[in-house]
């Protein structure tokens, strides 16, 4: 898909709800509150409307090293995603949350990385929708869909490639979190502040609005400074937010994003051993 495809209106959803090769998946999650998401879900959704969760789908079990939010085991998720009627690489995927793309560009990410670029994210997520189209609260019936992974290994680095490719003059290290905590000045959840050296800042919720909506005309003006670059390595706290920066890369018609999946979760678990 072009980088015009992985973004989606409310309008453009609702003119095709009952389209049969579109699923829509709903991605609220709170980091706070675990369960959240899943009880926002079953109050209310879009129509149609499919739940994954951060922690049980789109991730795997924490492990000493590795980061917070590990990636999913790519086989496991594609059952999931069959069993709500996902074909692969023929269903179109619409992910959307209430966090400013934090969630669903985990998912749009893992789909892409997995091979199925037909996925895009709603603009202004679900309470943009609810201004203006109802919601439900039906939880619908297992579909039958198929999904065999084919894993796009280039998408992904570990801290060995990134300590060894940081440094280079064609590669850049991009570091998503808020400022403060990229200063070291704020860290509210990893045992260590601060930031990868060498890592350069790009808020991730510079992507979009207070109301969740993208700032379309500042994704390519965004990455100015890094579109040269052969090769991108993003990362966030633990790999989640991160997603939202690709997606900005994405839209900006960058495609040498990576992923550093374990993030800063993941670096600083070396740093604690090593004190």
């Amino acid at each position: 898909m072009t980088n015009k495809n992985i973004l989606i209106s409310p309008q453009w959803l609702v003119d095709h709800l009952n389209d049969p090769d579109l699923i829509i998946i709903d991605c609220r999650f709170s980091l706070a509150d675990p369960e959240l998401g899943q009880k926002q879900y079953q109050a209310g959704h879009i129509p149609g409307a499919f739940y994954l969760d951060l922690n049980q789908d789109l991730s795997s079990a924490v492990q000493k090293h590795g980061g917070r939010h590990p990636l999913p085991v790519p086989d496991k998720l594609g059952q999931k995603l069959a069993s709500i009627g996902v074909k692969y690489r023929e269903t179109l995927i619409v992910a959307y949350d209430d966090s400013r793309f934090a969630f669903a560009s985990r998912l749009w990410w893992l789909l892409t990385y997995m091979g199925h670029e037909k996925v895009a994210l709603l603009d202004g997520g679900f309470s943009e929708w609810q201004k203006k189209y109802p919601i439900t609260n039906e939880i619908y019936a297992p579909q039958t869909g198929f999904f065999e992974p084919q894993i796009q290994s280039k998408m992904v680095v570990d801290i060995e490639i990134v300590k060894a490719k940081k440094d280079l003059p064609e590669v850049v290290l991009v570091d998503s979190r808020d400022s403060d905590r990229y200063l070291g000045k704020h860290e509210p959840i990893d045992p260590i502040a601060g930031h990868i050296p060498g890592a350069v800042n790009y808020p991730w919720k510079q992507v979009t609005d207070e109301n969740s909506q993208a700032k379309v005309s500042e994704q390519v003006s965004r990455w100015e400074e890094v579109k040269s670059a052969e090769e991108v390595m993003v990362y966030c706290g633990s790999g989640v937010t991160a997603c939202v920066n690709l997606w900005s890369l994405k839209m900006a018609g960058i495609n040498t994003g990576k992923l550093y999946a374990g993030s800063w979760s993941d670096w600083c678990s070396y740093l604690v051993d090593n004190k």
